[in-house]
């Protein structure tokens, strides 16, 4: 399907945005489409997991809307590839899908979606969760000094890097910016409510179980050097600055 373009009298600021949306449905892809379109962003389409990779390899979009249940390739593997492809690792993705169980929206942030919503769903929320994604991923880096360093974890606010002992972790801006918020304020427990008013902006029906999933994720990622992100059971988390001194 060729690109819509966003429609006279569109929202400012979204014009410059590229969404790409993936389903097999078309109605869906046409309404999904339609809204993005009015609120001034730039959309294509793709029906099937296969088109929707050639489309991101073609044109990497700012984000993707993304089924779960695809033809061919899945959803699920969509999005495994693209956290694995340096090129598309920080786009913004919300999963869209029918499936309500807990386990398939776990899948699908513990996969890398920065979102989740289940069929059927407004429109107009989605439009809303597109712009917070995206103004997320497109927010500066916070002030200061232009590198942080923690307990072996160095962090490159001007390049948007993370190394452990020189070694770079390819990381999302998700896990990013909550890393680089942790670090910041090491040694304060930080609740799941606000580490989701800072990092998701609070967006409704995201769950605390969100958090969970996606410092679960970055400790993955960091190795040894995730152990100084402390689990402090019953409110959050908490940074430590020395290494191995916190508890899972």
């Amino acid at each position: 399907m060729p690109a819509v373009r966003p429609q006279p009298g569109a929202e400012r600021g979204a014009g410059d945005a590229h969404v790409l949306v993936v389903d097999d449905e078309r109605d869906i892809t046409a309404l999904v489409a339609y809204h993005l379109a009015k609120a001034g962003y730039r959309v294509t389409t793709a029906g099937t997991g296969v088109a929707a990779l050639e489309a991101i390899a073609t044109e990497p979009p700012d984000l993707v809307v993304l089924d779960l249940m695809l033809p061919g390739r899945s959803g699920y593997e969509v999005l495994t590839e693209m956290r694995r492809r340096e090129e598309t690792r920080d786009v913004g993705v919300i999963v869209l899908t029918a499936r309500r169980d807990e386990p398939d929206r776990i899948k699908g942030l513990a996969g890398g979606a920065d979102d989740y919503l289940t069929k059927p769903f407004s429109p107009e929320e989605l439009v809303l969760r597109v712009g917070a994604v995206l103004r997320r991923l497109r927010a500066p880096a916070a002030a200061a000094g232009p590198v942080v360093r923690a307990g072996g974890i160095v962090i490159d606010r001007g390049a948007h890097t993370v190394t452990v002992k020189g070694t770079v972790v390819p990381l999302t801006a998700l896990e990013y910016r909550l890393l680089l918020l942790l670090i910041e304020r090491r040694g304060r427990v930080q609740t799941r409510p606000q580490l989701l008013e800072a990092v998701w902006d609070s967006q409704p029906d995201i769950q605390t179980r969100t958090v969970d999933m996606h410092v679960q994720r970055l400790r993955a990622k960091l190795g040894a050097a995730g152990a100084q992100i402390e689990t402090v059971r019953g409110f959050g988390y908490r940074f430590h600055a020395g290494e191995g001194t916190a508890r899972k």
